[in-house]
């Protein structure tokens, strides 16, 4: 009997595979949910009864596991490297004329796949099964994240044996290689949020008065960066396979067409249009075809990946340190449409800057319908001379915010109106206050009263900012209703609130609100830079707060500091240290700091160090760009700053050091233009000698 169920067992796992495959990478289901669900029931239930029939393969491993603790790092058997880019067709031309000279006398092959907006990871299977999977990190090393990847109904666990031939008949391009099933195969690919799971997934996170992902590659990386599978699980990921690394046990593929499919008869998910080229001229007509089809992918796609055919040539080729010679990135530039501005609008911020905003009539541009569009400031409308009216060219700025770029003014009828910038608050009426003092030269207006709707519920969202407090689940939407029912009109109200009052409001219910609540709670022992930032002092940043926790060991220190002496310190100059002055001296800005103390929030700086300023690293500034393969941004400048050094956020002459990790993008151009000194993790933990941050 048993040998009966476990023949079953083994079916039924067959059986799902497949039908797998058949839904979530041919997209042609072959049975219907219901008996799908029976014979997946059927499986579970021959595994609650015989736990050791479980194996890291079986379909019932993708609901996720438990909570990890953390990703621990693993090597790449072969680096994982990134893709020079450009936006320019000229620039496409003369990247096959540096091939050509590479290969002088060969014709020359080139497949072009459709450029994916997600995260680029490593899958090693062994023995046709699933063992590890790993983000790109720096390129050697990524993270572990097997257990996340697994969650991926269109990943298989375990692959397919494919015919003896790599590449199908119709191809007739090249001679088939006899690979089979190998021994040891890594193949490298994109992960990604389809367009209708990211619009539906911010939908639930709006409900459930949680910030929204502002686009599908964010909520992609978010995602995997998830430490409990379980919730992975829950996202609309999925997964395009396009390379190939390490291989054993079999020959490898010898060109892009043939391991594409290859990788389709093992299972995989690959790109599901590609284009082989034989000239420049084929090449500019692939991409601009892939441009009028990506639209209509269900995914974001930003620009064309062109890579040369055969394997055998890119060795020869060869790469740089950072990018093959043999591939290239086109990017295409940002999606813009016209459309008409019907209105203009002013949005009040915490800090109480009046902002105009356009009302637009809805366009669909970049992938969403965009409606609205930042203006800036009085002096931007001005530039551009935009008026109500108008007919204005829309662009998604890194497809992802919506701008106006400019009118057009060949379609002025001449009965546009000029906007008139208010001089009132139109949130509480109070009279705006104008502020050129911006560091940038910029004249803004403000409201001042601090009791504006408006601001509060600016200053509590940005309290609960994750760069400030990081209380999860303390958006907007939450925000304005504490705001409404009076519960919170200051930070420090937020600690006072009771789960069953957050719970009582609208779309919230007792799960969401303890888990804001908890947050709240973890957000007293959140170190002093944090605080300050939170307080959401005019012209103090993130930058300038971690200078001031840097020098005084506690808010107390602070609170009695001079102008003088806070212009003493790097980062704070003469603008910022007089608003600093002016709001610790408010009697109700003091009010609230012994609230918060009373909430028992910590008032130590962490960063603070004395020491640090005879550290090894004292007096040298650097740059962090890129994604480092072990350390966050984060963590990486508090061992800088621990030791002496100072993190900026842009490059320059003064700059000392680049830290670039994978991924780097113009900040490491700037650095190489400038000679500026380029280090990788490595060399900074080397120059740190090990020190680790308080």
């Amino acid at each position: 009997m048993s040998a009966a169920l476990r023949q079953r067992h083994t079916e039924l796992a067959a059986l799902l595979r497949a039908h797998d495959h058949a839904y979530y990478v041919l997209a042609q289901p072959s049975i219907s949910d219901q008996e799908y669900d029976r014979l997946y029931h059927e499986l579970l239930d021959l595994e609650q009864a015989h736990p050791d029939w479980v194996t890291p393969d079986s379909p019932s491993q993708r609901v996720g596991g438990a909570p990890l603790s953390e990703f621990p790092s693993v090597r790449h058997a072969v680096p994982m490297m990134s893709l020079d880019n450009t936006y320019s067709p000229e620039e496409v031309r003369e990247f096959v004329g540096r091939v050509q000279k590479l290969l002088p006398g060969e014709a020359l092959e080139w497949v072009v796949e459709p450029k994916v907006d997600g995260l680029a990871v490593n899958l090693r299977y062994e023995r046709g099964v699933l063992v590890l999977g790993a983000t790109r990190g720096d390129g050697t090393q990524g993270d572990d994240i097997t257990a996340n990847l697994k969650t991926i109904r269109s990943l298989p666990l375990q692959l397919q044996a494919p015919p003896p031939a790599a590449a199908p008949v119709e191809l007739d391009l090249f001679a088939p290689s006899p690979v089979g099933l190998p021994a040891v195969v890594e193949v490298r690919g994109e992960v990604y949020m389809t367009s209708p799971g990211f619009k539906k997934l911010n939908q639930d996170r709006e409900s459930a008065g949680e910030d929204k992902f502002i686009n599908p590659r964010n909520a992609a990386a978010g995602s995997l960066k998830q430490l409990d599978p379980r919730i992975v699980a829950t996202r609309p990921l999925e997964m395009v396979l396009y390379g190939l690394g390490k291989v054993e046990g079999c020959r490898p593929p010898a060109s892009q067409v043939e391991m594409l499919a290859w990788l389709k008869a093992l299972g995989f998910k690959t790109p599901e249009r590609t284009w082989v080229c034989r000239s420049v001229e084929e090449l500019m007509a692939a991409i601009a075809e892939l441009d009028g089809r990506r639209k209509s992918f269900g995914y974001e796609t930003d620009g064309a990946v062109i890579k040369l055919n055969s394997f055998a040539g890119r060795e020869r080729c060869g790469s740089t340190s950072k990018a093959p010679r043999w591939a290239m990135a086109y990017k295409y530039a940002a999606e813009q449409a016209e459309t008409a501005l019907i209105s203009i609008t002013i949005q009040v911020g915490r800090t109480g800057a009046l902002t105009p905003v356009a009302e637009l009539e809805p366009v669909f541009v970049a992938g969403s319908t965009v409606s609205r569009a930042t203006l800036h400031n009085e002096e931007e409308l001005r530039r551009k001379d935009i008026r109500l009216g108008d007919r204005v060219i829309i662009e998604k700025a890194g497809e992802v915010i919506p701008a106006v770029v400019r009118v057009v003014m060949e379609k002025r009828t001449g009965a546009e109106k000029v906007f008139e910038f208010p001089r009132a608050c139109p949130e509480c009426g109070s009279v705006a206050t104008r502020d050129s003092a911006t560091g940038e030269g910029t004249v803004v207006w403000r409201c001042p009263n601090t009791d504006c709707p408006a601001r509060i519920r600016g200053r509590l969202e940005h309290w609960c900012s994750r760069g400030a407090m990081d209380i999860e689940g303390g958006g907007e939407v939450l925000m304005e209703q504490l705001v409404k029912a009076g519960l919170v009109r200051e930070v420090d109200d937020l600690y006072r609130v009771s789960v069953g009052e957050v719970a009582a409001l609208e779309r919230m219910g007792e799960k969401s609100a303890a888990n804001f609540m908890a947050g709240v709670e973890a957000s007293k022992s959140r170190d002093l830079w944090r605080l300050i930032f939170g307080l959401g002092i005019l012209h103090v940043g993130a930058g300038g707060a971690k200078a001031l926790g840097k020098t005084f060991a506690t808010l107390d220190d602070l609170l009695h500091a001079s102008p003088a002496q806070l212009q003493e310190i790097g980062d704070i100059g003469e603008v910022v240290a007089a608003s600093l002055h002016a709001w610790f001296s408010d009697p109700i800005n003091r009010a609230l700091i012994n609230r918060l103390r009373a909430a028992g929030l910590n008032f130590r700086s962490a960063l603070h160090n004395p020491e640090a300023r005879l550290g090894p690293l004292a007096g040298r500034t650097f740059v962090l760009t890129g994604t480092l393969p072990n350390l966050t941004r984060e963590a990486a400048a508090a061992r800088i700053e621990a030791l002496g050094g100072r993190v900026s956020g842009s490059v320059s002459k003064k700059t000392d050091y680049v830290v670039a990790g994978a991924e780097a993008g113009s900040k490491l151009d700037k650095a190489e233009k400038l000679g500026v000194k380029i280090i990788d993790e490595a060399g900074l933990l080397a120059l740190c000698g090990g020190v680790q941050a308080q």
